[in-house]
């Protein structure tokens, strides 16, 4: 699934690099090579975030 449109970036991208590196969503998507652009997906894309690393630590 598409977390972000505009960056075309995938949950299992935006997961493997919240696995690899630290910091928010928005750290996460310059560590992918991207910004974000119409700013509507961070909500979601720190959902994601915090959800693997909570499963991670579990």
């Amino acid at each position: 699934m598409y977390v972000c449109i505009c960056n075309a970036i995938r949950e299992k991208d935006l997961r493997c690099a919240a696995r690899s590196h630290s910091g928010d969503a928005e750290t996460l998507y310059g560590r992918l090579g991207c910004q974000p652009q119409c700013r509507q997906c961070l909500d979601d894309a720190e959902d994601v975030v915090a959800d693997e690393r909570a499963c991670a630590l579990a």
